[in-house]
This record gives structure tokens, sequence and C-alpha cells, in this order.
């Protein structure tokens, strides 16, 4: 590496996924049967989303992620195209390959099943080498939280600035303590409504002792947008509606990948944030697919 600057930007600790969608008039009541109206398979996952838009926006971004024996060659062939640094990308053999199973009814409302494959346990996996040191910023989407407590520490030992974005593993992967833990490494907390109000309750229920733990907060709405809370107060954005809609599920990662291209210009957070909605509302239409 050259200079004392980082040659790269992003860096995304999180999921590559096979996802599979099934389309349904509505979803089944328990014990009942609906038909399948249409199914279509993609290279999906949470790093794998944000790190795609990203490199489409122009950010220098790379993958830790860790897929199994199924992971299909063509996915790999895409990420290459698309320039996307594949050193942290582990396969591991004799395990499933990370794949998500989303149900969606025509409102766009969804029910995921996901097979973690070897996402599920990565306690003993090694963290990644010198090359990692080319990054200005770690992004620990979902994972292990165990692994990303050790990655989050070993992260700012070498410099790197950290953001934390459990998604809805926060729910049922995370518990307060680790996540005070990983929340005292970063910089950033991301997450919907549903995903902060979770994380003030483990901070006694204020944001304001949230924010003491981590500087700035970026929440996305949905359609009513996107809102930052830090020690200076609030910034909200709102939602801007796509003319098609394709698919929601992505729409989250693609806010921040578009959030982040903003922030590494050099934007206001107000600016930042309505980048984030821009680059959802794409991805609702189906801009960056393909």
């Amino acid at each position: 590496m050259s200079g004392t600057e980082p040659e790269r930007d992003l860096l995304v600790a999180g999921h590559v996924n096979v996802d599979r969608f099934l389309a349904v008039a509505r979803f089944p009541r328990a014990d009942r049967t609906v038909p399948v109206r249409a199914e279509r398979t993609e290279l999906g996952g949470t790093a794998t989303n944000l790190a795609l838009v990203a490199r489409r926006l122009g950010l220098r971004a790379g993958l830790l992620a860790s897929v199994g024996d199924g992971f299909p060659e063509e996915f790999r062939r895409r990420l290459r195209r698309e320039r996307i640094d594949l050193r942290g990308l582990q396969v591991r053999r004799g395990l499933p390959t990370p794949t998500c199973t989303i149900v969606e009814e025509p409102g766009g409302t969804s029910r995921t099943l996901i097979q973690q494959g070897p996402m599920a346990d990565r306690r003993r996996d090694a963290l990644p080498g010198r090359w990692w040191r080319e990054y200005r910023w770690l992004h620990l989407s979902t994972g292990d939280p165990s692994y990303y407590l050790r990655l989050a520490a070993a992260a700012r030992a070498v410099g790197l600035r950290v953001a934390l974005d459990p998604a809805q593993e926060i729910f049922y992967r995370w518990d307060r303590e680790r996540f005070r833990t990983a929340l005292a490494s970063a910089e950033v907390l991301f997450g919907n409504r549903a995903e902060i109000a979770q994380a003030v309750g483990w901070s006694g229920g204020r944001l304001a002792t949230l924010l003491a733990r981590v500087p700035l907060i970026v929440r996305t709405e949905g359609p009513r947008g996107a809102s930052a809370f830090s020690r200076r107060g609030t910034v909200h954005a709102p939602g801007l509606r796509s003319a098609h809609r394709r698919t929601l599920v992505g729409a989250g990662d693609a806010f921040r990948a578009g959030f982040y291209a903003a922030w590494f210009h050099g934007l206001p957070i107000d600016g930042c944030l309505e980048a984030g909605n821009r680059a959802a509302a794409r991805w609702i239409g189906g801009a960056f697919r393909g």
C-alpha cells in the first residue's frame, strides 16, 4: 500500500447468500397450503447487496464472509465482474452454502427462512491478514456475534473504523452484553425502527444513553425515509417513491451503500441520508440487479 491513506473504502462482513424467492397470493395459515405463483433464484445476502451497490456507486468494496460447497460459480463470476475484493470470501468444504427462502406477498410483505451454513458458527475462524489494512471502514452486518466481537476489536487495533449493523439478527443472535461490547468499537449503528428500538431497550430505554455509547445512529424508516441521531441533534430525510417495485428485500442494504458513497465524498449527514434513500428507491425498482 502506498502513501498514508488506505487504498480501499469499505469491507463488508455479512452474508453472501443464494436467495430463492417464492411469490404467493397470500401466506398460508397454519397447517394450510398455498400455490407458488412464480419463483426465481438470485445472488443475495446483506453483505453482497451492500457491496454490489457500493461498487455501482463508485466505492472500492470487499467482502468478508463464509460460503459452502454449493455456492454457484456463476455468482462468484458476477462478483468478480463487479470488481469486488474476494480475498475475504472463505469456502468451507462439507457445509451447505448460506441460502434464504423468501416468500413474498403482492404487497411486498415477506417471510424469510435461512440456512446459515458456515455463517452459523465462526468462533474458530481466523481473522483477516494484513490485507484488510487497505480499507478505511469495516461494516459489520449479519453474522456470528462471537466472531464479530473479535473482528471489531482487531479492526480498531489496526486503524479501521467500524460500523455495527446486526439487522434482524439483533433479535435472535445477539444479547445485551455482546451488543454493548461490539458497540464499544463502533462509530456508527445502523438499523430500522424495530432494530434501533431493541438497541435503545438494551440501553435502559433511553436514546441518549445509547448515543453515549455510539456517536451516530442511522435509522431507516421504510417509505418515510431515514433519520440520523447524534449528540448534536436529529436529522431526517423523507423517503422517495420508486416508479416500479421489483422487491423490497435488500432495500436497506442499498440504502447503506448510498449513505456510504455520500459519506466518503464528504457530504453532510442530511446529504448522506438523501443518497441512501435514492439508492434504496433505485434498488426497489430493480436498477441495481444483473
